[in-house]
């Protein structure tokens, strides 16, 4: 019976994941939150500017979505091909935000996502396809 229970409060864990998304190796910086069956989403320029305060904005869209960084259960983020400056940027704050916060961090690939279908990274992700802490990125 303690074995069910167990079995149970993981279950339970595993659906209350808030997941953020982080992807700037296109022509814009794209976030993501998905929570449960809500998502939010929010786009930038992709520039220096807005790469000097990449945390700034993560931290405001959070915040804008009633979360904050102590809230998220894992960071994903493009580790490209793509826009050089936008990769770099992206990768450094994520693994800062992860290494710093005690968060999950997994990498997914341009290619991974068709027609800006975010959600898929979070299908790889359940079927075991990212590997966690690997980043390898590409320019």
């Amino acid at each position: 019976m303690l074995l069910f229970a167990k079995t149970l409060e993981f279950k339970i864990k595993l659906t209350n994941m808030n997941n953020l998304i982080i992807d700037a190796a296109k022509d814009k910086i794209f976030f993501m939150i998905i929570a449960d069956s809500k998502s939010y989403t929010s786009e930038f320029s992709n520039n220096r500017e807005n790469f000097d305060k990449l945390t700034i904005l993560i931290i405001k869209f959070l915040k804008n979505h009633n979360l904050n960084i102590k809230n998220l259960s894992n960071v994903f983020v493009n580790q490209g091909p793509g826009k050089f400056s936008g990769i770099r940027a992206s990768l450094s704050t994520a693994k800062a935000l992860s290494f710093a916060n005690e968060i999950d961090l997994y990498g997914f690939n341009s290619d991974q996502v068709i027609d800006q279908n975010y959600t898929k990274i979070i299908d790889l992700f359940n079927k075991g396809v990212l590997i966690k802490n690997l980043i390898k990125p590409q320019y």
